[in-house]
């Protein structure tokens, strides 16, 4: 089984390695590729620099990575990485990814604007099942916890069926394993561990503040269960259309006969002449699938 290892806080983080590390002990083949830089809050976003149209790559590595396993820098949100993967990109397409670990949580309908969760979104509109993991601290104490938690659901995602467009969205509490009250299904809080509001607003510049949400009042709840010592694990899906019973806006026009209509993509990366250090060769990459 093929697995990427992704992310949106950079390729130096060592979240990376604990997800890494439980996909080798279960026998998969890994490769990580993540941003080059920090992408937080990036969502499913496509965005990249390109050099003379081709996508940037840096020769790097998160700090104890195993040796044999291939790496990438990759200048691009983490939504395009696991994009460009499903085709090839950094070797044999995976039949899995896993994005994280992600320093801070995310819970909620704040999860929208995570590009951790974007990019498991990303490969599940691919149709691959994918796994977000985030511990709820921007400077972590307990990676033993995370990775607990992470091969427990990992297993799960791999006994489910495998044209599932699903994500799973785990959070794991910053505590030491022998105080993890323990896994449960959870309900998205209505909207994160942060909120933001309009401190002042000037001329040509708006100032915002950020301050946690009280979750007293949504028992059952990811953040609710986490600020509770417990991991959370909430299903997620893929974009779908979904009227119900909805009567949508609708006319008949005056023309009779089909049409044949091109239909343009727009621009979906950002070309940047920008060149990276240490780019690697397309050999480089292409060879990637044989490691």
């Amino acid at each position: 089984m093929r697995v990427l290892v992704t992310n949106d806080d950079g390729i130096r983080s060592p979240g990376l390695v604990v997800l890494a590390r439980v996909a080798l002990e279960a026998g998969c083949d890994v490769v990580v590729a993540a941003p080059h830089r920090q992408y937080s809050g990036a969502s499913a976003s496509l965005t990249a620099q390109e050099v003379d149209g081709r996508l940037a790559l840096v020769d790097a590595r998160p700090p104890g990575l195993p040796d044999g396993v291939p790496s990438f820098g990759v200048k691009a949100a983490p939504a395009l990485i696991a994009f460009v993967a499903a085709y090839g990109a950094f070797g044999q397409r995976p039949d899995l990814v896993l994005s994280g670990v992600n320093l801070g949580a995310n819970t909620g309908r704040a999860t929208l604007h995570s590009g951790t969760v974007g990019a498991a979104l990303s490969a599940a509109t691919q149709g691959i099942p994918a796994l977000a993991v985030s511990i709820a601290s921007a400077d972590p104490q307990h990676w033993d916890t995370a990775r607990l938690v992470t091969a427990h659901a990992f297993t799960w995602l791999r006994d489910q069926p495998s044209d599932e467009e699903r994500v799973l969205n785990i959070n794991v509490p910053d505590i030491p394993a022998e105080q993890l009250r323990g896994l449960r299904a959870a309900r998205l809080a209505s909207f994160g561990a942060v909120q933001a509001r309009v401190k002042e607003k000037g001329k040509n510049y708006v100032m915002l503040t950020y301050s946690g949400v009280d979750a007293e009042d949504e028992p059952g709840t990811d953040h609710h269960l986490l600020s509770r010592g417990w991991a959370t694990a909430t299903l997620l899906t893929a974009p779908y259309d979904d009227p119900g019973d909805t009567e949508l806006p609708a006319f008949t026009g005056r023309g009779e006969a089909p049409v044949t209509v091109d239909v343009g993509s727009g621009t979906v990366m950002s070309a940047n002449d920008d060149l990276p250090s240490g780019e690697i060769t397309a050999e480089q990459v292409e060879g990637s699938a044989t490691r």
